[in-house]
């Protein structure tokens, strides 16, 4: 997770810091700055790269003082899921700076360094979870997803009667390992289903596995639901039980981690498998999409408490190439005028037009339909935009009457994005 914790306006008139590539060998030093600045224990990281190794060390970046690390930042190489299918992206990680450090423009050099260096690869856009939702919009990221986490009751926890149920299906409880390959497999399967889930790199699979003492916060152990059809396995949820007594009475907690499923059927089999559980009077659900169908198959939605948050942020790194990559559900015509101070090359003038056989972003000297920042455009790549409500705002300018109607149009996605990977 991205998570510098540098709070306030942005101050970048400091001293001009050196940024360089780290390497496996300093990466003791990386973690040690990076923990303080998030205020874990740095051996945890380093335990955790030891047992399931996913740094990419060659993409990792420190800001110096001196010869003393201040600031850190890394970077995965992810497969996105897009409007029009799979893209290549970079993964933000392990954004910190020195306590000491903060707001003297040490942030600012990681970013701008970290930029260039994506736009150098040739990935098109890059994409994050923000510990703190007001730092990166001023680096030019958006929040693309809006996800929630839930608690139902079990006086609640009812389905509606026509909810579609498959008899052929069966329900195997069983330790995740045991099925990890199936596991594997099915989330494959179902990120193509939704814009914004990552390919999960064989390291993190691990970690979400693992079955560590300090995870389970009092509950058991870690099972494995796997919902089989006649050919294949169609879904599977991650989760524990918390077995709690209260006054003589149950008051246990179905704590599920993740929920995936690749058919309705498989999904309704699954939540009905966890809001049936023994000894338990509520079930958690962690990381779903806002249009989950749970908000549709509740025979009370009403009941389903809901926390929502922003998940993933999208920095579009290369403009007209990230624009350019994605599909449109109608076809436009539109003059973009982008600011992007961290990226210059992006800003200017782009004439974009889409149509059923693609779509091109160009630069222009055309008047403008719209005027905003990168940032707007990254929060509405994945399909949910808001630009109309940026317009309202006053945060966008609509120099075309409905323009920005127009694009949100364009852009839109019937499924909600979701992305069930933390990294």
């Amino acid at each position: 997770m991205a998570g510098a914790h540098h709070h306030g306006p942005p101050h970048d008139d400091g001293p001009a810091w050196t940024v360089r590539g780290s390497t496996q060998e300093e990466y003791p030093e990386f973690a040690a700055v990076f923990a303080e600045a998030i205020g874990m224990p740095a051996q945890e990281l380093l335990d955790v790269e030891r047992d399931f190794p996913s740094a990419e060390y060659d993409r990792s970046l420190v800001a110096l003082d001196g010869e003393r690390i201040v600031g850190t930042t890394m970077a995965y190489s992810l497969t996105l899921s897009v409007p029009g299918g799979p893209r290549r992206a970079a993964g933000i990680t392990d954004v910190g700076v020195w306590p000491t450090h903060r707001r003297r423009g040490v942030l600012s050099a990681l970013m701008r360094r970290q930029l260039a260096d994506i736009r150098e690869r040739g990935e098109k856009t890059a994409v994050l979870w923000s510990s703190e939702g007001g730092i990166y919009g001023r680096f030019g990221y958006g929040p693309a997803i809006q996800q929630f986490h839930a608690t139902v009751q079990r006086a609640h926890a009812v389905l509606r009667p026509d909810a579609p149920r498959d008899r052929a299906l069966t329900v195997e409880l069983t330790d995740p390992g045991a099925v990890r390959g199936e596991i594997e497999e099915l989330h494959r399967r179902a990120a193509s289903l939704r814009n914004g889930q990552v390919l999960r790199k064989t390291g993190w699979w691990g970690q979400l596995l693992h079955d560590a003492e300090r995870d389970r916060r009092g509950a058991g152990p870690l099972r494995a639901a796997l919902v089989r059809g006649p050919d294949r396995a169609e879904g599977y949820a991650l989760y524990r039980v918390l077995h709690k007594w209260e006054d003589g009475m149950p008051r246990g907690e179905v704590r599920a981690k993740e929920v995936v499923a690749a058919a309705p059927a498989a999904r309704v089999a699954l939540y009905e498998h966890l809001f049936s559980r023994d000894l338990a009077t509520g079930t958690f659900l962690g990381n779903l999409a806002e249009d989950d169908i749970l908000t549709t198959l509740l025979v009370n939605p009403r009941h389903l408490a809901r926390t929502a948050f922003d998940s993933l942020w999208v920095r579009l790194v290369d403009l007209p190439g990230a624009l350019a990559e994605r599909s449109y559900a109608t076809p436009l015509d539109t003059v973009l005028e982008v600011t992007d101070r961290f990226a210059p090359w992006n800003a200017g003038r782009w004439r974009l037009a889409a149509d059923a056989s693609g779509a091109r972003a160009e630069a222009t000297d055309a008047a403008p339909d719209l005027a905003l920042d990168v940032s707007h455009l990254g929060s509405a790549y994945l399909g949910r935009g808001p630009l109309t409500a940026l317009v309202d705002a006053g945060l966008a300018t609509e120099h075309t009457p409905g323009a920005a109607a127009r694009l949100d149009t364009a852009m839109h996605v019937p499924r909600a994005p979701l992305c069930d990977t933390d990294f």
